[in-house]
C-alpha cells in the first residue's frame, strides 16, 4: 500500500517496507543513477513543518514586541533575511504583547523594555506566569545592572543591547532556541560589577521611591505606617549599601544603576 502524503517528485518511488526513497539523481551529479535516501515525508517519526521540512529543520518562530516603529521595521527585515527564522507577529504595546503571545505561541520572543502601558519586565513576568517555558530575549538600550537583574528575575532568557551587532542578536536568538539562555559578555560584565554587594530590601526601595517623590522623613513614615526613627534607619542602610554620601547621592546612584525609574 502506498504511503500517505507521497511527494510528487519525478523519478521517485516509495518502498513501504524499508522506508527509503529511490531517487533519480540527474547528470549534473556524476551521471543519472538511483540512490537510496531516507524518506521523511509521511513518516510519523518525522512530523512535517508548515513548509514541508522535517521538524528538526523547521524555522524559529519569532514574535517581536517593540515600541519604536523604525526599529520594528528593521527587525522585520533582518529576521526575514534569515533562512532559519520566521517573524510570526509584532506588537508595539504591552497590552498587545500577551494576546499576541497567546495567538502565536512563538519559539522566541524579542521584547523591548520601554513599552507603552507597562514596563517590558512586567510584560515578561505576565507572559512567563501564564506560559512556563516561554523564551524571551530582552532587546533594549538600557544597560544598567538593575534593569538586567529585574528582567532576568522576571523570566527573561537573554538580555541583548540594541547597540550590539545584528550578528550577536541573531546568535542570541539561536542560542535561546537551542539551549534556553544567552548572556553576552558585555551584559555579564554589568552584572558582575555589583556582584557580592548587598541588595536593597523591598522596604528600602519603598523609602527611596518616596524620597524621589520629594517626601520628607515624617511624610515617608506616615505613608508607610512606620516610625520616623525606622525611616532614618532605612535611609542609613540604603546609603551605606549604595556607597553614597547622603540621600541625594543615593538617589543619583539608584537612577544610574536602574534601581529606580524616573
Amino acid at each position: 500500500m502506498p504511503w500517505p502524503m507521497q511527494p510528487s517528485v519525478p523519478g521517485k518511488r516509495i518502498d513501504a517496507n524499508d522506508r527509503f526513497c529511490a531517487v533519480s539523481i540527474p547528470n549534473a551529479y556524476c551521471g543519472k543513477r538511483t540512490a537510496q535516501v531516507p524518506c521523511l515525508v509521511g513518516d510519523s517519526r518525522y512530523p512535517a513543518s508548515s513548509k514541508g521540512l522535517p521538524l528538526q529543520h523547521a524555522q524559529i518562530r519569532i514574535l517581536s514586541i517593540e515600541s519604536h516603529p523604525v526599529f520594528r521595521e528593521g527587525l522585520s527585515a533582518i529576521i526575514g533575511a534569515q533562512r532559519d527564522m520566521l517573524l510570526v507577529g509584532q506588537a508595539a504595546h504591552a497590552a498587545d504583547a500577551v494576546s499576541q503571545f497567546r495567538k502565536h505561541r512563538p519559539d522566541v520572543t524579542l521584547m523591548d523594555l520601554c513599552l507603552p502601558g507597562a514596563t517590558g519586565t512586567d510584560t515578561v513576568k505576565a507572559i512567563c506566569d501564564e506560559f512556563q517555558g516561554a523564551r524571551i530575549v530582552i532587546l533594549t538600550d538600557l544597560d544598567c545592572d538593575g534593569h538586567i537583574q529585574r528582567a532576568l528575575r522576571a523570566g527573561a532568557s537573554a538580555y541583548i543591547l540594541k547597540r550590539m551587532p545584528k550578528e550577536d542578536m541573531l546568535s542570541a536568538i539561536r542560542s535561546v532556541y537551542d539551549r534556553g539562555r544567552c548572556i553576552p559578555p558585555e551584559v555579564a560584565a554589568r552584572i558582575a560589577e555589583h556582584m557580592g554587594e548587598e541588595s536593597l530590601t523591598t522596604r528600602e526601595l519603598d523609602v527611596l521611591r518616596l524620597i524621589r517623590d520629594g517626601n520628607r522623613n515624617k511624610q515617608i513614615a506616615d505613608k508607610l505606617c512606620i516610625a520616623e526613627a525606622t525611616v532614618n534607619f532605612h535611609i542609613k542602610n540604603l546609603v551605606g549599601k549604595l556607597q553614597a554620601n547622603d540621600r541625594t547621592h543615593a538617589l543619583s546612584i539608584a537612577f544610574r544603576r536602574g534601581l529606580l525609574e524616573f
